[in-house]
């Protein structure tokens, strides 16, 4: 775990209404969050600025990824650490797809999102069909390094796939070595 991550979790925390501690949240930040229509509107809310700052970024580079965070982690109601998203939305079984929270199509144009607003519009509907239920750190790693190795990963967890089996080693006996 990244300490970028456990601060996105902090500040996701802190934003999150808590009734049995008697604990507001912002609502209205949340709420806003959940508007905009753009990773350049998100990077003007002051709860972005604020996740910027937790999770130490520096330079105007990484405030895209930072406000995409911010936008999506909006539409999460419940932390689910014990898994990741791509796990959580995937087929029970990689034979029967139709078993998926999120369709192999809507997975395949995630991957494929590159630009920003893309990956907006992805995971907001990847946030829905799961509910609002996802593991924010998670979502945290993924969202601010969408890199080649984190999609491979996640293409992995979505079919629920693991590596190629080893073949097994076959050896001939010395004696069956015709001379």
């Amino acid at each position: 775990m990244s300490r970028e991550s456990e601060a996105a979790v902090s500040w996701w925390r802190a934003l999150q209404p808590d009734p049995e501690r008697k604990r507001p949240g912002d609502r209205a930040a949340l709420a806003r969050l959940r508007r905009v229509s753009s990773v350049a509107e998100a990077m003007q809310e002051p709860a972005t600025i604020a996740l910027f700052r937790r999770i130490g970024a520096k330079g105007a580079e990484a405030l895209p990824n930072v406000a995409l965070l911010a936008a999506v982690l909006a539409h999460v109601r419940e932390d689910v650490p014990t898994r990741s998203a791509a796990r959580l939305v995937g087929p029970d079984d990689p034979d029967k797809p139709e078993t998926a929270v999120m369709s192999p199509l809507r997975f395949r144009r995630l991957m494929e999102a590159r630009e920003p607003d893309e990956r907006l519009v992805a995971f907001r509907r990847m946030a829905a069909l799961a509910g609002g239920r996802l593991p924010v750190r998670d979502l945290a790693e993924t969202l601010l390094d969408w890199s080649e190795e984190r999609r491979s990963r996640w293409v992995y967890e979505y079919w629920n796939a693991v590596g190629p089996a080893p073949q097994p080693y076959q050896s001939t006996p010395a004696e069956d070595i015709a001379p």
